[in-house]
């Protein structure tokens, strides 16, 4: 849905099955539609020990295995679609007035540029790193990270464990951060119906309240009973976007009574809310993975430009028009400033909590399943092992009730996101793995890669530090 459904497409297939000895190997892979398993000719030996590639009488198959269900450009366009699109593009009109009317659309595009550069260079990194170690298919986020360091220079080749660590660590912190800015999304909006029908309550209560059904579609373990939910939240995003630019585009002001350009103290603020919208570098692999025809996923005119053209126009748009409209009154998702009165408005607001809410099991299911293989391989196996999931699953689904209890502010907890864990996962690691990659086999004319990927990680640190620090300044001063 948002990274949404999002981040949760981060191929969740760092816990492979096979068979010893067979022929074949197996892996689970996650798509918008469930678990589709990929079957391919189990290598001789796919490991990079020392950073050397197997030997070359390993075959390498192109693609990307059988793929039970591939999908079409279609479809794959409109899962990295409802992939990107969520609870950061209602949060762009606050994002814009953090910025300015003129400087907001300008440093969208240009992230959005580095964002989808990104992914494009993650893409090709996983290619090379496929053809060097013989693998069968692509590998993951956090195995391509590891693989870039291992065949790396030398002295990288004793972090490719911790970096792997570190992507899956990010992973998890990035979904756990989803889930709270869920919690705080759903209550601001249905107390804000509720409160209209004189049915006031704290916002604590509220996150109390739809606490339980949170917890109880987390403890659906299997993926495909989630599907139907998945559908209904991606219908009601479309309905509540379409609306929403429905009441933003009435009776605009004048551009020249809101600010073109904000205070550059405002900057990081709204780096956090835009990196944490375009942040769905996660997704990019395992969509390509399950395409009919891979190749058409990075081509000039392919999904992935297409798709995320598309939201990058929307985020501009509804950021632009948000801010023109409300002004300085513009809450933390624009939702928030639709006509109380109005049946319809009331009407989306609860059709979006709904989806969200639908959406919460789904973005909870990444941390699951890398947190849960730990546990069992430290403590497991369990007497009760049931039990104990459904233990495991509710103590992570508190965490993040904790949080949102700790920080109901929704426009900051999203950019602290953002700019905490999007950042790095978005550009930082991404542009690390590409210079790892490149280093040995050189880094081009004037070593312009070197130049760029530093660019890259250079925004990626200033927007780390900056945008950390705004948030949680402003967040001691809301509490």
């Amino acid at each position: 849905m948002d990274k949404g459904i999002a981040q949760e497409e981060e191929s969740l297939a760092d816990t492979h099955g096979g068979t010893k000895g067979g022929a074949t190997a197996t892996s689970l892979r996650y798509n918008h539609d469930g678990i589709s398993k990929v079957t391919s000719p189990k290598p001789k030996d796919i490991s990079v020990e020392d950073g050397k590639a197997p030997p070359a009488a390993c075959p390498l198959i192109e693609g990307h295995g059988e793929v039970h269900h591939p999908t079409s450009f279609l479809e794959t366009l409109i899962h990295l679609l409802k992939g990107n699109v969520g609870s950061g593009m209602f949060a762009m009109g606050d994002a814009f007035r953090n910025a300015g009317l003129i400087a907001s659309p300008l440093i969208t595009l240009l992230l959005g540029v580095i964002c989808v550069y990104s992914q494009h260079m993650l893409l090709s990194g996983a290619r090379e790193l496929q053809r060097r170690t013989r693998s069968p298919v692509l590998p993951t986020f956090a195995e391509t990270m590891e693989l870039s360091f291992k065949t790396g220079p030398p002295k990288l080749h004793g972090f490719a464990k911790t970096v792997r660590l570190w992507i899956n660590v990010f992973l998890c912190v990035t979904q756990m951060g989803f889930c709270s800015v869920y919690f705080v999304f759903i209550s601001d909006n249905l107390k804000m119906v509720m409160d209209y029908y004189n049915a006031e309550l704290d916002i604590h209560i509220h996150m109390t309240i739809i606490l339980l059904p949170i917890m109880l579609s987390c403890w659906i373990r299997d993926l495909k009973y989630l599907v139907p939910l998945s559908l209904f939240a991606n219908v009601a995003m479309t309905v509540g976007i379409a609306v929403t630019l429905y009441y933003i585009s009435q009776e605009l002001p004048a551009p020249s009574t809101r600010e073109y350009i904000a205070p550059w103290t405002k900057i990081p603020l709204f780096f956090g809310t835009a990196i944490y919208s375009f942040e769905g570098i996660g997704l990019v692999l395992p969509l390509q993975n399950e395409m009919k025809q891979p190749e058409q996923f990075t081509r000039r005119f392919g999904v992935l430009n297409i798709g995320m053209t598309i939201v990058t126009c929307l985020l501009v748009i509804m950021g632009f028009l948000g801010y023109l409209k409300y002004g300085d009154n513009v809450q933390g998702s624009l939702t928030l400033n639709l006509p109380q009165q109005d049946i319809l408005a009331q009407a989306v607001q609860l059709t979006i909590c709904l989806g969200i809410l639908f959406s919460y099991a789904l973005q909870m299911y990444v941390p699951i399943e890398i947190l849960w293989p730990h546990v069992l391989k430290r403590w497991g196996p369990f007497k009760y092992s049931s039990l104990t999931d459904i233990i495991f699953r509710s103590s992570l689904v508190l965490i993040t009730f904790i949080l949102a209890e700790a920080i109901p502010h929704l426009s900051l907890f999203i950019s602290l996101v953002g700019a905490v864990s999007s950042t790095a996962l978005a550009l930082f690691f991404p542009a690390i793995m590409d210079l790892a990659i490149h280093w040995e086999s050189g880094l081009g004319h004037l070593k312009w890669l070197l130049w760029k990927d530093s660019f890259i990680i250079c925004i990626g640190i200033i927007g780390f530090l900056t945008g950390t620090y705004a948030s949680i300044e402003a967040i001691v001063q809301r509490l």
